[in-house]
């Protein structure tokens, strides 16, 4: 279990802090939503959740083969539902892979990219797109 704790600052404005580590960090709302877009937007957080545990999980898979994916990069975008209610309706995630990849399955690394856990807590009716190359 782990417990994040946090506070409204005023201004659209939110802090957290991760209990296990200490980290901070600071959250504001878009300008499309009344904010002045000077943090991340917690669905700025969810895109980037979806991404960063993507290659993690791909990662994982890659070191029980003994290999490093260092260097791998991605590309996350976010898109916003154009009608009431205000969600997340598409996240499309690019990943390049570095050369060490190739020495894995690619049905290895795309098993994983689509079994990690926010993937799967994500909402089926969230469109989320997973391409990978080199």
């Amino acid at each position: 279990m782990v417990t994040i704790t946090g506070e409204y600052q005023g201004s659209l404005h939110c802090a957290a802090k991760h209990g296990p580590s200490g980290m901070e960090l600071v959250t504001d709302a878009p300008k499309d939503n009344q904010g002045k877009g000077e943090a991340f937007s917690p669905t700025d957080l969810l895109a980037t959740a979806f991404a960063t545990c993507v290659c993690t999980i791909m990662a994982m898979a890659a070191r029980t083969r003994g290999v490093d994916l260092a260097g791998m990069s991605y590309v996350v975008t976010k898109e916003m539902t154009a009608q009431p209610p205000r969600k997340v309706a598409r996240l499309h995630l690019k990943l390049k892979l570095p050369e060490a990849a190739r020495a894995v399955p690619m049905e290895i690394l795309e098993r994983a990219a689509h079994t990690c856990p926010v993937h799967q807590s994500l909402a089926p009716e969230i469109e989320k797109v997973v391409e990978m190359g080199f």
